[in-house]
């Protein structure tokens, strides 16, 4: 919440003005909504898109919709797709290049004229998003690309209300209540027959949006009824995770032979890299057409299961499951830390709802823990 701002509350009617406000300085609207059974991020064109009545329902390897017995626009918690598909986009041509004659031209990648509102970024989600500036933004290589998408974004975050099956944020202290990274936050609250949201400003620009809404300070009643449903959510997160030293419990298990029971099971399908909202691996392709008059170097997201994501000269890296998989949670819980200064772990639970087989990052710590007896030396340099 911005400094000397005050609580607002917004009625359920009053929605579309919001998304009206912010069409109108030429934002594109992404926001949930339901496709082919799942509640999806897309573009959307007004309040009636978003999965009003909707919930999901999400354990290891399942995920289903089921429908609310009340008519709540934000009670589920998070599907397949993250946000990041909007920043860093899957597939990223770099930039082509054109022969005429014996002349070659190049030609950067245009830039992007999209602006994006986000509509109903989560509290882990915008934790993400923080990771991802940090890889793209913060080190001594900016990304112009994710750059210039990330600077037209304008975020309207949602205070979760419920936590799903597979959900740990409290546990990695990035939910279920954003404190910041937004321009406008909303908590949706029906008691007592009606149907509202208390708004929060978080930047000049969320200010400047609400200003022209039809708002009013929220009472210290209804302040106390909008904490009251995010504190519920944390009450009912379907997992934990101890963080307690946990970096120094994977670099000791590095030679663990419990990497090689998890790839009994894995099948290094990459679900968890693609629907987990930090993982930035990618690859670079560079395609020609037929005639060889031009050229396209593209970008596209890669997974670390991937057997050729690690192949140097004379074969791959990480040639078997195990390795494959010590590497990405081994990166994701100790060694992001080290380079980022974070975990690359947010605790939205996507890995575990979307794997086939249901492996749970969770018990797979838990497990490692039960098994750990702080003896093992620790490699230099950490996991690879």
């Amino acid at each position: 919440m911005r400094e000397g701002s005050t609580m607002n509350v917004l009625d359920r009617d009053a929605l579309d003005l919001l998304f009206s406000s912010l069409k109108d300085r030429g934002y594109t609207l992404v926001g949930p909504t339901v496709r082919e059974r799942a509640i999806v991020y897309d573009e959307i064109l007004s309040a009636a898109d978003l999965p009003w009545g909707w919930t999901d329902r999400q354990e290891a390897g399942t995920y289903r919709l089921e429908r609310r017995v009340d008519d709540a626009a934000f009670g589920y918690t998070v599907g397949p797709h993250a946000w990041k598909k909007f920043l860093f986009p899957p597939v990223q041509s770099l930039f082509r290049a054109e022969r005429t004659g014996t002349k070659v031209t190049l030609q950067p990648a245009a830039p992007s004229a999209a602006r994006f509102a986000l509509i109903g970024v989560r509290a882990c989600e915008i934790a993400a998003i923080d990771r991802q500036d940090r890889v793209f933004l913060r080190g001594p290589y900016v990304d112009s690309i994710y750059k210039q998408r990330r600077e037209g974004a304008f975020v309207v975050a949602v205070q979760c209300g419920q936590a799903g099956g597979t959900c740990f944020c409290a546990s990695m202290g990035t939910g279920p209540r954003a404190a910041g990274g937004f321009d406008l936050a909303l908590t949706e609250v029906l008691e007592d027959g009606r149907h509202w949201f208390l708004v929060e400003e978080g930047s000049e620009r969320g200010a400047e949006v609400l200003a022209g809404l039809p708002v009013r300070a929220a009472t210290e009643e209804e302040i106390a009824a909008a904490g009251r449903a995010v504190e519920r959510a944390e009450a009912r997160m379907g997992r934990t995770l101890d963080t307690a030293g946990l970096r120094e419990l994977f670099l000791r298990n590095y030679e663990n032979r419990h990497w090689d029971r998890v790839a009994e099971r894995c099948l290094a399908c990459g679900n968890c890299t693609q629907v987990c909202p930090t993982c930035f691996c990618a690859t670079v392709e560079d395609v020609t057409d037929l005639a060889g008059q031009s050229a396209e170097r593209v970008r596209r997201w890669d997974s670390c299961f991937t057997i050729d994501f690690s192949y140097l000269h004379g074969g791959s890296v990480r040639s078997s499951i195990a390795a494959r998989y010590r590497q990405w949670i081994t990166h994701k819980l100790a060694t992001w830390t080290d380079q980022f200064g974070a975990p690359g772990c947010v605790g939205c639970g996507r890995c575990i709802t979307w794997c086939p087989v249901g492996i749970d990052l969770t018990e797979e710590a838990r497990a490692l823990r039960a098994q750990d007896h702080g003896v093992h030396p620790v490699p230099k340099g950490g996991a690879s």
